[in-house]
């Protein structure tokens, strides 16, 4: 069977098979390339998604590899990893192993073939076959991205070894992750096109996506709405020192010859989920979408405080946390023991509370910044802002 006659076919049965990931699928340009080892996500200047194949390559798959190879690919837009930015090449190739852990158990074809994270760190090293196709350990089914990238560092500190290099020779012919991390393609533009073509599948064919998959992709779909960059920066006065660099643009006071230093600053901050009764699934899903951007932007650790009529459950948010987060509560409202627990026992800088404003405006000795739902209380609303300040309250719409 001919090259283009092989795709035609596997992307045929992959739409009869998944109607979601095949009308994603029809929004990308296929091109053929000699240039590239296998199959390869690339983007136009213009946001384009472009699905390049080399032909000589996939003459040689049965259709079934094909499909699942397609679904990959696929997957990665999906899950919009082309937002990831490495830091250096050694963590170009960390992200390679956490990105494909995070796609390959939901393709039963690649999992056939593949090796668990721990294995790979345990030896240290690739396995004997060409083909390496990566899972993640056991324990930790259907985590992002994010999460596998962490651990991989984690364990890599704890042996203190890990030699990223050789599995990265030995999947050579695997996959090809390069133009997800191109650094001149218009990112918002892509991401925003992309979202806008799943969303579109996701109302139409989401029920039949396995429930891991459907929670990864709602919470993507939700749009974080506000620039907590610029919140942060207005909200913070005073900041905790977070690292120390060289700068080659700041001259060493002591040694002229040599680059100064320069202090990062970053600020702590504790967040109150409001879980009372009044609060409804979506309200709740908004604010887990606003908590991850937030945790994105601060990339530390946040304290995670969430309170009904009391606090029900403190513990330490890191980006893609989302996913093992339980939600607690379900009572009345009352914010002051959330605001309490932050100022006093956490000693936070600052307090930002995700609410509907239901209840009273809680008293806070530290600044405090109200994060308000679309269904939220007018009058709490106008008192915060009297107590606090206009910049003290944000809504979402």
């Amino acid at each position: 069977m001919k090259p283009e006659e092989l795709l035609k076919k596997a992307v045929l049965n992959l739409g009869k098979k998944s109607p979601f990931y095949y009308y994603v699928l029809l929004g990308m340009k296929i091109v053929p390339s000699k240039s590239i080892r296998n199959l390869k996500i690339s983007f136009s200047t213009t946001g384009d998604v472009m699905l390049l194949y080399n032909p000589e390559a996939l003459e040689k798959k049965h259709v079934r590899m094909v499909e699942a190879l397609l679904l990959h690919e696929v997957m990665h837009v999906i899950f919009q990893h082309f937002r990831i930015k490495p830091k250096d090449e050694r963590d170009r190739k960390i992200w390679d192993l956490a990105m494909d852990a995070a796609i390959n158990q939901y393709i039963p074809e690649l999992a056939a073939f593949g090796v668990p994270l721990d294995v790979l760190v345990k030896e240290g090293h690739s396995v004997d076959n060409d083909t390496l196709f990566v899972l993640p350990p056991e324990w930790m089914m259907f985590e992002n991205a994010e999460t596998y990238h962490r651990w991989i560092l984690d364990e890599m500190e704890r042996l203190g070894r890990y030699d990223v290099e050789v599995v990265s020779e030995f999947r050579e012919g695997v996959d090809d992750h390069s133009g997800l991390f191109e650094e001149d393609f218009p990112v918002e533009m892509i991401l925003e096109l992309t979202k806008d073509r799943t969303k579109k599948a996701f109302n139409i064919f989401g029920d039949s996506l396995p429930s891991g998959v459907k929670r990864e992709i709602q919470l993507l779909l939700e749009n974080p709405e506000l620039d907590w960059k610029t919140l942060i920066r207005r909200f913070f006065g005073i900041s905790i020192k977070a690292d120390r660099y060289t700068t080659p643009l700041r001259p060493n006071r002591r040694y002229d010859h040599l680059p100064g230093w320069r202090n990062e600053y970053l600020s702590r901050v504790a967040v109150v989920i409001d879980t009372s009764g009044s609060i409804v699934e979506k309200e709740l899903n908004q604010f887990v979408s606003e908590l991850e951007r937030l945790a994105g932007i601060l990339k530390e650790e946040i304290w995670l405080v969430q309170v009904d009529r009391n606090v029900t459950s403190v513990v330490r948010y890191r980006s893609g946390d989302w996913r093992d987060l339980e939600i607690v509560g379900g009572g009345s409202t009352d914010l002051q023991p959330a605001v309490d627990y932050s100022e006093k026992v956490l000693r936070a800088e600052g307090t930002i509370v995700f609410t509907d404003g239901h209840t009273d405006v809680p008293f806070a000795r530290r600044r405090i910044l109200f994060v308000l739902s679309r269904f939220h209380n007018e009058d709490f609303q106008k008192e915060a802002r009297r107590m606090y300040g206009k910049d003290a309250v944000v809504v979402l719409s």
